[in-house]
């Protein structure tokens, strides 16, 4: 079969990132995780996607909540557990769960399986977009380069 050519993109010949901004110890928690930009590598720049995939006993991110970014999770194989304001739920493959920013409601995808979990992550690209962790006092916003910055909620370094 011949290689695809723009508009069309193989999620297999994106590098994944492997990486985290998390500083420790909370980098450690969420690592190894794989994930492949394909909103970048396709050119967008309102919404991101990523291609995740998130081994066994390893969190998604650390539980939190956008202050401007929706999100949205979909499930494409394995099984994670969804940890919200409101308790646990399972979710499974052909599932999906959303976040509308603003919301206040902390969130967070757990693999508790044995197997890997794969899904997609598609959010907005808010450059205004700040993000609190309640469970862990930090909270996060992006600099004026776009990274983001990490800080406890009275404002220290972790």
């Amino acid at each position: 079969m011949k290689p695809l050519k723009p508009p069309a993109l193989d999620p297999n010949t994106v590098t994944p990132r492997t990486g985290s901004g998390y500083p420790e110890p909370f980098r450690s928690r969420v690592l190894p995780r794989e994930k492949r930009a394909l909103g970048d590598a396709l050119g967008l720049t309102r919404f991101g996607v990523n291609l995740t995939t998130l081994p066994p006993g390893r969190e998604s991110a650390i539980r939190h909540h956008h202050s401007r970014e929706d999100e949205l999770v979909y499930v494409l194989e394995g099984a994670l557990v969804l940890r919200t304001d409101a308790g646990e739920q399972l979710l499974t493959a052909g599932m999906c769960a959303g976040f509308p920013a603003g919301s206040g409601d902390a969130h967070q995808l757990v693999n508790r399986g044995d197997t890997p979990a794969r899904y997609l992550e598609i959010g907005s690209r808010d450059p205004d977009d700040t993000v609190v962790y309640p469970d862990d006092d930090l909270a996060a916003h992006k600099d004026a380069s776009g990274a983001w910055v990490f800080t406890r909620r009275d404002g220290s370094t972790p």
